[in-house]
């Protein structure tokens, strides 16, 4: 009888595309899905680090999955708290029967221990613990595994992994490794095999791909370019907005998709220099009214960091003007964490935990208002709607999971593409009804 397996995911879209090309793998070694993590023979918690409260939620859930599994199961954890933390990770959590970092060694521990498939034992690469980080990387990368054919019409591509900026506050370089970006052709056979009608490019440096294949010319723009020729639509997650040139506005603009998610982090000029970050509010607003300017419906999102060290009162009085004044459709604030090994954690001036929670209150509040006011203008409007679950749809303004929905008919197929009147707002969120005239257009979900 086969072993059967369950996969959490925490953390970020990149996180997930990982937990996908390792169902992938993990179905061809012969393992089967379970029905619940309690049903398993072996639960793995792909882990998030990236700030404390990432960290402590990814604790939070290794315990408490260690508390329903079934006697005998395996609990094996990976992804960036494994990678980051290793051999710590093991001794300050024994529930855990194995800590295996990215790639290799958790496909040894969990396929090559635990399943012989029907052709024999796996072929996972056996990578153990105690190699070094750039061992593990070199040998084995989970970026050209194949993944299962998508179950949503929609569905994150990680092109690159790592990161060769040195950001202050991100430790994300120190156990990612370098940019290595995939193959414009992997890429391109990825996305077909998916069978979506939108696809969101993910990567740390996403602007960046490419720079490391040996030219040093980013290869972003005829990617796109490439894929918008596949998919009906193309999203890109992240953006530094110093690689935001007039070539890459003008493909995403070409797309059909002029959503713009641009890594901001702050906009008073002393701070993004103890950031070591490019960019200011002034030059940030310039940049965003230049693209409104070529396309008037462009949707906008960032994040920003609150209580940075040095961070002083009249930061955060800029940070609030920015905000008002550049109408970010959808913003997120994120609470400084220190990183051991970063910048930030070597700098004076830390902001006092309750006076930072103020600032991120006062910031969300602000935003709250400005987001559901320009969604409330929406009223009225036709839009096209990808329908991305039973009642549920997007369209070019939402990326999946991380902004508001549009609620539809739940009669609408999930898979289509339909024309809708905007009825009503709620927040983020809209209310929509098929237009009388409505288009409607079936794509094929799961390849």
């Amino acid at each position: 009888m086969a072993q059967s397996y369950w996969i959490e995911t925490l953390g970020c879209p990149k996180n997930q595309v990982d937990s996908d090309k390792l169902t992938g793998t993990l179905t061809a070694d012969g393992l089967e899905p379970a029905d619940s993590p309690d049903d398993a023979d072996v639960v793995v918690i792909n882990t998030c680090a990236f700030i404390e409260e990432a960290r402590q939620e990814s604790i939070d859930t290794i315990l408490a999955f260690d508390g329903g599994r079934k006697a005998g199961s395996r609990l094996v954890v990976t992804g960036c708290l494994a990678e980051r933390y290793g051999d710590e990770l093991s001794v300050a959590l024994p529930e855990v029967d194995s800590v295996a970092p990215f790639g290799a060694s958790l496909l040894a521990d969990v396929a090559g221990e635990q399943a012989a498939g029907p052709d024999g034992p796996s072929t996972a690469v056996p990578v153990t613990l105690g190699a070094t980080k750039a061992a593990r990387r070199s040998s084995f990368d989970l970026l050209e595994l194949p993944r299962p054919a998508a179950s949503a019409p929609w569905a994150y591509v990680k092109v690159a992994e790592g990161c060769d900026r040195n950001c202050g506050f991100c430790a994300i370089p120190s156990f990612r490794g370098k940019q290595r970006s995939r193959s414009e052709q992997s890429i391109l056979a990825e996305i077909e095999q998916l069978g979506v009608a939108e696809v969101v490019l993910v990567a740390q440096d996403l602007a960046a791909y490419g720079r490391d294949q040996g030219r040093g010319e980013r290869r972003i723009v005829p990617l796109v370019r490439a894929a918008a020729e596949l998919v009906h639509r193309v999203r890109l997650l992240y953006l530094y907005p110093s690689d935001l040139g007039d070539e890459l506005i003008d493909t995403i603009c070409g797309t059909g998709v002029p959503y713009f998610d641009l890594s901001l982090q702050h906009v008073s000029p002393p701070l993004m220099r103890r950031m070591r970050r490019w960019g200011d509010g002034t030059r940030f607003a310039e940049r965003i009214e230049a693209i409104r300017a070529r396309e008037p419906a462009a949707t906008f999102r960032s994040n920003f960091i609150v209580g940075y060290p040095g961070e002083t009162e009249a930061d955060h009085d800029l940070l609030l003007g920015f905000v008002e004044q550049a109408r970010l459709d959808w913003c997120g604030f994120f609470a400084y964490s220190e990183e051991e090994g970063t910048h930030g954690a070597t700098l004076d001036g830390k902001v006092p935990p309750g006076l930072r929670s103020e600032r991120l209150a006062e910031l969300r509040e602000l935003q709250d208002r400005i987001t559901a006011e320009s969604r409330a203008e929406l009223v009225g409007e036709r839009l096209e709607v990808l329908v991305d679950d039973v009642g549920r749809g997007r369209s070019v303004r939402e990326a999946p999971e991380i902004d508001g929905i549009i609620t539809v008919d739940p009669t609408l197929e999930v898979g289509s593409l339909v024309t809708v009147t905007v009825e009503g707002a709620e927040g983020p969120d809209l209310h929509a009804s098929a237009a009388p005239d409505a288009n409607v257009s079936e794509v094929p979900v799961g390849g």
